[in-house]
């Protein structure tokens, strides 16, 4: 195994852990259950698979909004039962297809809103907040690795260069 391999499997899973760490401390700032904070699987999606159109801004943003609504708009209109909650993840799936927003982690957000019956400052914060962090974070993150790299290459291709012999130019 090379190092881009390496790299290629650990950059992810580092990114995940300090993405799930982070949510552990804002789900602790806001006194809230990390169990409400719908975004662990958000943050697997977007730190494995950054090129997937499920990954993008929109999707995990709006995703996780267009979800949370879904659910909150079911339990003040019917109430709490699981039966209202499959309901409102299928309303949820169906909102996200419509909007472009699909992100399948935020599906859970529709279901949690049924059964935790949140007030619909909920939406705001955590969810709007949260999706928006988790993006924040992914970004700087990669951001932060891309520079590295970059770095990494120029160092290559400069300490290439000096081992090169000087060409000699003929008339």
């Amino acid at each position: 195994m090379n190092s881009t391999s390496i790299a290629r499997i650990f950059a992810p899973a580092i990114g995940g852990a300090l993405g799930i760490a982070l949510m552990i401390a804002l789900a602790g700032v806001a006194n809230l259950p990390l169990m409400l904070a719908p975004f662990t699987t958000s943050i697997v999606l977007v730190m494995s698979a950054r090129g997937s159109a499920f990954a993008r801004t929109r999707n995990v943003v709006g995703g996780h909004v267009v979800s949370a609504l879904a659910g909150l708009l079911v339990v003040h209109a019917l109430g709490e039962t699981p039966w209202f909650a499959a309901l409102a993840v299928g309303i949820a799936i169906a909102a996200m297809q419509a909007t472009d927003t699909m992100h399948p982690p935020a599906g859970i957000n529709a279901l949690i809103m049924v059964v935790a019956h949140p007030a619909w400052t909920f939406l705001f914060v955590p969810v709007l907040a949260g999706a928006i962090c988790l993006v924040l974070f992914a970004r700087t993150y990669y951001a932060m690795l891309d520079a590295l790299a970059l770095r990494r290459d120029a160092a290559q291709r400069k300490a290439a260069d000096a081992v090169r012999p000087p060409q000699i130019e003929t008339l």
